[in-house]
Formats: C-alpha cells, structure tokens, sequence
C-alpha cells in the first residue's frame, strides 16, 4: 500500500474538455451531501476544468445569499456553554489518547516518521490529482490481458470504492450496467463507450440508464480513476466473478 504524493508543480496545457459534472451533483457536492467517493472524484475533475470551479463559485455564493434570507433561528440559553462543555471534553478525550507510559501526553513525545513510498507510476506528462493527497493506493494490480487496477483507500472512510483503472491501447471493459451511480473521471488517455469520446479532463456519470462498454482509443492506454455506489453488474459471468473480486 503507498501514500499518494503530489509531484512538484508544472505547468500543463489547458485541456479540452466537453463532459462536465451535472448541477445537480455540483449542488450535492456544495452541499456536503454528496458520499465521499463521488466527492474525490468530482473534486478531481475541478482541479482540472476552470468552467466547473466558477460554476461551484457561482453555487456557493447562491447559497450563502439564501442563507442569508433565511429567519434566524431561536438558541437555547446554554448553547454556548454547551458547546465549549463539548470541545473540552474532546480535549480531554485526545489528551488521555495520547498520554504515554508515566502519563507524558503524546505531544510531548517526537512523532515516528511514517515511510511514504511514491504512488503507482504514471506515463510522463500525467499527474495525480491532488483530491487524492492523503488517500493509499496499492500498486498496479492484473485485471486482464492490458488491463491494470490500483485500489485507493480513503483516510477514515474505508467505505468508499474508489479505484484507478490503467487500460492499454484498443482494450475494452466488459459490457455493464450499474446498480448505482459510478463517476468516472479522465487521468490520460481516451475511450469511447458508444454514446460519446471521453478524453483527459472529462467526466462521466454512469447508472442504472447506462448500458455500456469503454473501448481506449489506439495510440495510447488510458488512466481513470472512478468511484462506485453501489455496485457494477457485468453482462457475461467471469466478468461478474472478477468485478466481484476488484469490488467493482
């Protein structure tokens, strides 16, 4: 399992982006409703699409001016007592956490150094996003003939079934549906599912409507990462007995 890091900063070439996030699931994300899977996912792709980020601008301060019509609210006298009450009690609960043998507190001690290895590689002029800073991956996993995995672990939220998918050049995904939602966003490289081309910086909501097979285009491989609620259910039966295994 590595730590994924952030590669120091370049410039890259604006991108050619045509698949956005719905603004209904920018809402969701605005709002804090959105699971944290679908959320990592949908904050890579603002890393790298400007329009997006001025559309998530735009929500946020819609909502802060309907916050701000909004009736104020009636407060228990105590609220503020109650509240302080609340956060020394979750200092005392770190403090007793941390103490060490002889009763020394935890801050009083050196922290270990944690070994950060670098994350699965990447082909040169692709970066990982850093909505991913933090999260663990595994390397490059076997799939299929052409076909590799990476599993992303989220930091207090194992849940969430986030994954990276490394497909070679004219391979293809199994035909699927989904029982659920997955959001797939474009690292590098291209595919074409049969309703559109999706190509680096794209974006892609898949359900239960959506009957499909991702095919990467010839001339180079294609890197997504993508998260899943709920599961995909593939057409053919060793196709379900492997996506079975990946958690897909």
């Amino acid at each position: 399992m590595s730590r994924l890091l952030l590669p120091s900063p370049t410039m890259l070439p604006p991108l050619e982006i045509r698949h956005h996030p719905a603004d209904e699931l920018l809402l969701s994300l605005v709002s804090g409703a959105l699971p944290i899977g679908l959320r990592l996912v949908t904050e890579t792709h603002l890393e790298l699409c400007p329009a997006c980020r001025e559309r998530v601008a735009t929500l946020r301060a819609l909502g802060g001016v309907v916050l701000d019509e909004q009736p104020a609210a009636p407060m228990a006298e105590d609220a503020l007592a109650r509240v302080f009450s609340r956060i020394d009690e979750f200092e005392q609960t770190r403090r007793n956490a941390g103490a060490g043998i002889g009763g020394t507190a935890g801050a009083d001690r050196m922290p270990t150094p944690r070994k950060v290895s670098a994350p699965p590689p990447l082909p040169t002029g692709a970066v990982w996003p850093k909505a991913l800073a933090g999260c663990n991956a595994t390397r490059w996993r076997w799939l299929g003939p052409g076909m590799r995995w990476s599993r992303v672990t989220v930091p207090d939220a194992p849940e969430a079934n986030v994954f990276l998918l490394r497909i070679g050049a004219g391979k293809y995904l199994p035909q699927h549906t989904h029982r659920g939602t997955e959001l797939t966003q474009i690292i590098y490289g291209r595919f074409h599912d049969g309703r559109a081309l999706f190509g680096p910086g794209d974006f892609d909501l898949a359900d239960d409507e959506v009957h499909h097979q991702p095919v990467v285009q010839d001339g180079s491989e294609c890197i997504c990462v993508a998260a899943v609620e709920g599961r995909l259910h593939f057409d053919g039966v060793i196709a379900r007995w492997f996506g079975s295994l990946v958690g897909m």
